[in-house]
This record gives structure tokens, sequence and C-alpha cells, in this order.
């Protein structure tokens, strides 16, 4: 996938960008921005074990709270342009502050964050908007959840209101189940972000992650993608952050792509604006393909995880102007990225017991990789007394491919899985089951 340079030159120096977060995304992140000629060095707060086996790339340590320090070493350190990549500094207003201090910054203000931090505002921005979703209900105790959920006549979707690292979504099964889970919520299984729970009818349908990068007015599509949220083959099991992903989605045809923007993308820039929030980042749009057209389940300020990864690799060196564009507000619109014949896959190798209890501090060892259009981000780890690789969270590594179709994509991905161990390593073998055509359904 290239971005086609029409219209695309830098409007100034990118020599030195820096890059907030630790996982998986922000490496993929630096990996893409690193191909830009322009850029000398690419800084990350904190990033992780393996941060700096990326090219120009280097880890820098900032406490972005401290406010002061933060400002300090920015200006040391000539930062041009700044992405922001977890969704809990955006929902703190770190964008806001960095721009009141003149730095150029990809990543909503906390007004425009809170489609991701408050579900229940979302949910009344879409209503207000006329954004094709699932009914909902805001409930704020546990008797009121318990009416609802005794009056439907089906088992409704429950979700803690704020942030939850993407664990706070039940899908029950049951009205027993819905019970559990609100009742769960409530007792403070997510602290503060389960003070309200949004509870919403049940729809069906596969889901599709689309990015739009905005510049406040103007966006862009990045290439679609589908996230497999499930723990467990078949999706089946709780929901994690997301255990693999692939890109794009055969499944959005161009002309469904184009009811998407007309009935949920523009809507939603368009509300932005009407309720004055600028918004300069990425949306990301997590929508259910039902018999009735497209639905959103939810929206991300953030690039997905990890779809990122899955997309990063389709990028060319063009991609980082996009996003010192949209920083500044200087969008022409008419930016287009322009398909290869390339598609890119990614599994998530996870420690034991994610997303529940696990133990970390296991020894990464990776053996002869076929390296040909393949990267692995480092997604939870960290560098032992002796320099070696350790594990270090949940999801431990991202394995991503990119291949003529997807059954290369994962069979690669799949053989070189099988050249990487640690303790209690696991993974999918199902990931993409939807688009690799050599997949037995009986798996």
């Amino acid at each position: 996938m290239s971005i086609n340079s029409t219209n695309i030159e830098s409007i100034s120096r990118l020599e030195n960008i820096l890059i907030i977060g630790s996982g998986g995304r922000e490496n993929s992140l630096a990996w893409a921005i690193q191909k830009n000629e322009l850029v000398k060095k690419v800084y990350l707060v904190p990033g992780n074990a393996g941060s700096e086996r990326i090219n120009k790339c280097e880890r820098i340590k900032i406490d972005i709270d401290n406010k002061i320090e933060l400002v300090e070493k920015l200006n040391f350190f000539k930062i041009d342009l700044i992405v922001i990549g977890p969704e809990i500094p955006l929902a703190n207003g770190l964008a806001d502050f960095l721009r009141k201090k003149n730095f150029k910054v990809f990543g909503p203000g906390k007004d425009g964050a809170k489609l991701e931090y408050s579900k229940s505002w979302a949910k009344e921005f879409m209503r207000e908007a006329n954004i094709p979703t699932a009914n909902f209900w805001k409930v704020n105790s546990l008797e009121k959840a318990k009416d609802i959920i005794n009056s439907s006549s089906s088992p409704l979707v429950v979700k803690a209101d704020g942030l939850a690292s993407g664990k706070g979504v039940y899908i029950p099964d049951s009205k027993e189940e819905c019970f559990k889970a609100a009742e769960s919520i409530f007792n403070g299984k997510f602290g503060n972000s389960g003070d309200i729970v949004v509870l919403e009818e049940k729809i069906e349908g596969p889901e599709v992650s689309v990015f739009a990068l905005c510049d406040g007015e103007k966006f862009i599509l990045l290439p679609s993608a589908q996230d497999h949220k499930r723990l467990n083959e078949k999706d089946k099991g709780p929901n994690t952050g997301g255990m693999g992903a692939y890109s794009p989605a055969p499944l959005l045809t161009e002309d469904y792509l184009d009811t998407i923007i007309s009935e949920i993308i523009e809507p939603t820039i368009n509300e932005l604006n009407r309720k004055n929030i600028d918004y300069k980042g990425v949306i990301y749009f997590g929508l259910m393909v039902t018999k009735s057209g497209p639905k959103v389940i939810e929206y991300n300020c953030r690039f997905g995880d990890p779809e990122c990864q899955t997309i990063m690799p389709l990028m060319d060196q063009n991609f980082l102007l996009l996003l010192e564009k949209c920083a500044m507000g200087k969008l022409i619109g008419n930016e287009k990225i322009d398909t290869f014949d390339m598609v890119s896959g990614c599994v998530i190798a996870t420690s034991k017991g994610y997303p529940y209890e696990y133990k970390t501090g296991f020894p990464i060892n990776i053996g002869n990789v076929d390296s040909t259009d393949f990267q692995i981000f480092d997604s939870g780890t960290r560098l032992g007394k002796n320099g070696d690789l350790i594990t270090d969270g949940g999801r431990v590594l991202s394995i991503v491919c990119q291949d003529k179709d997807f059954d290369k994509v994962f069979e690669k991905a799949y053989k070189n899985l099988k050249e990487i161990n640690f303790e209690g390593i696991y993974y999918r073998n199902d990931i993409g089951h939807q688009v690799r055509k050599n997949f037995s359904k009986g798996h």
C-alpha cells in the first residue's frame, strides 16, 4: 500500500519525532514513521524493549505527568511532531497542554477523546447526529440496570462507561449473565470507569475497523481491518484487547465504504464541528455490518491495537506527512492511499492467563524466522539484566506478515510463530479464518 505523493509535501522540519506509548501500536507507528527520509530520530516515551531494534529509534525517559520536565525535554530534543498513542494521556488532556505550548501534536484534545472515554457520551453523540448504532440505556445503579435487563426480550450487551483497556464489554448469553456483568462493574471491577453502565441491544454481524485521519474538518481513510477480540479460537472466550487482525477487510466493498462515509464518518466529523470540537488525530470506527446496514459499536480516539500493527507495514514514507498535515489542520482532502497487491495480517502472542492474571519475566527465544515482509512488534517486553528479551505484559509480541494473499500471509505468520517461544506462550491458530481459503472451517 502506498500513499500517493500528489499534494503531499512536508510543511516544515520533521527531523525529530516523539511517540508517546509503550505497546506494539507505538512500535509499529515508529517503524512506519522512520521510513521517511526527513526523519533523523524517533523518540519513544517510554517505549519497550523492542523500540530500539527499530531503525532511527531511541527510548527516552520523561515523566509525561511532570509538565515542566516534559516541555524542557521536548525543547531539548527539538521535537518537531508529537504522536500520542494511548487513550489515557489523550483523555487527560495532554494534547491540549502541548498545543498551548506550541508543539505540533497528532491526537485529539480532551473534548474529542470523550468519544472513547465515555461510552454514554458517545452514544448520546451518535443519537444527536443520527448516526446508526444499537439502542442503549445509560444507568447509574444496579437496580436500574436490573429493571431494564428484566424488561428486555433478549440479553443486553453490558459496558462500563469509562476506559477499561478493551475489557469492559460483556456480551452475555442470558439475563443472569447480564446481571452478573452489571454487578461486577458497579462493584468496582474497573474503578471509576464503572460508575455508569451502558446497556445496549445486541446487534449481529461481522465487525470491522475503519480509521480516518482527521485534521479537524477533512479526513483520509486508512486501509480497513478486522480484529479478533475474543481470547479463544472460533471467537469464543472473554474479550481481550485484541488477539490478531488483518487488513484490508474484503467484506467492505467500495459501495459499502461509500455508505459508511456518508452515514457515519461525515456525520461524525460534522457533529464534532457543531460541538466546536477541533479533532486533530485518528478516529477509529468500530463497526458492525448488520442486515440493515453499518452500525457503530464504538469510537476510539487512537489507532487500534493490533489493527495498527497490521496496517502500518502497508504505509510508505508519506504516512508521516499525513500525520503532520492533520496536526496542522492542513489536509487538502484529495490525498489518496493507493493499494498495492499486498495484504497484511497480525497474530498476537500472549502470556498464559491473559486477559486475567498472568506471570511475566520469562525469556523470549526467537529462532530462524523468514524475515521477508515480516515484522515483530514488541507489545509487552523488557530487557533483562543480561540484555536478553523478557516478557513484561499480557500481550507480548505482535507477529505481522505481508504477502499477495491472506493464505500466504498467515502461513508465514504461523510458520514464524513456531520459531518463537517463551514459557506459557499462547496464540490463536485461526486468526484471519474469514479470509483464509485454505482454512478448514472444522478446524
